[in-house]
């Protein structure tokens, strides 16, 4: 079932989102929930989505980079961004960790912030450690975009969204930053003269 996308300026995506417990993880309505989730994120399509965009205000998330979302960039921009394909798996009660000092920047989305993008500065290595949809520990050492994936998605559960860490004065709509951002190096990007 699609779910209902949350935009921003709903409470639910301000709040703390609650721990589950195994037995709520291994219940029918959670698995069920992680069905529509998976659904939704595809029919949007995006890369993550975390509970609270579709209302529910529970620490759970799934996450998807496909090869084809991927194949439709530059070899350049793929790269750079160290982006590389990621299966569908499910995030629970998730811990993050920053690892290493290292950080990258780059123009970042959100379903739940529809139509606008943003430079966004992110460590380049996380460590996750969390459950998944039957209850299993499960730690997750990832680079690059996938990291970038992770902490935003994990924000979410947090009442964080990526404008709260964006520099402001890269806030554009999707179609400003095709017009004008998409195929220009990171640096360029970033720069004063380009931004000001």
């Amino acid at each position: 079932m699609i779910l209902k996308i949350r935009q921003v300026g709903e409470q639910v995506l301000r709040q703390m989102a609650r721990p589950l417990s195994t037995e709520e993880i291994l219940a029918r309505p959670t698995q069920e929930l992680v069905e529509s989730m998976r659904e939704t994120m595809h029919d949007a399509p995006g890369v993550g989505l975390a509970a609270p965009q579709v209302g529910y205000p529970l620490q759970l998330v799934v996450i998807e980079d496909q090869h084809e979302f991927i194949q439709k960039l530059p070899a350049d921009q793929v790269i750079e961004r160290e982006r590389r394909p990621v299966p569908f798996h499910v995030l629970i009660n998730p811990k993050l960790s920053l690892v290493g000092s290292d950080i990258a920047t780059f123009f970042e989305g959100c379903l739940s912030v529809a139509g606008f993008s943003a430079i966004v500065p992110r460590a380049k290595r996380v460590r996750v450690e969390c459950l998944n949809e039957r209850a299993e520990p499960v730690i997750i050492d990832a680079q690059g975009w996938y990291a970038r994936i992770l902490q935003h998605e994990i924000d979410h559960l947090h009442g964080a969204l990526y404008i709260d860490r964006m520099n402001t004065r890269s806030f554009c709509t999707h179609d400003n930053y095709a017009r004008y951002w998409k195929d220009r190096p990171v640096a360029e990007v970033t720069s004063a003269e380009k931004l000001g």
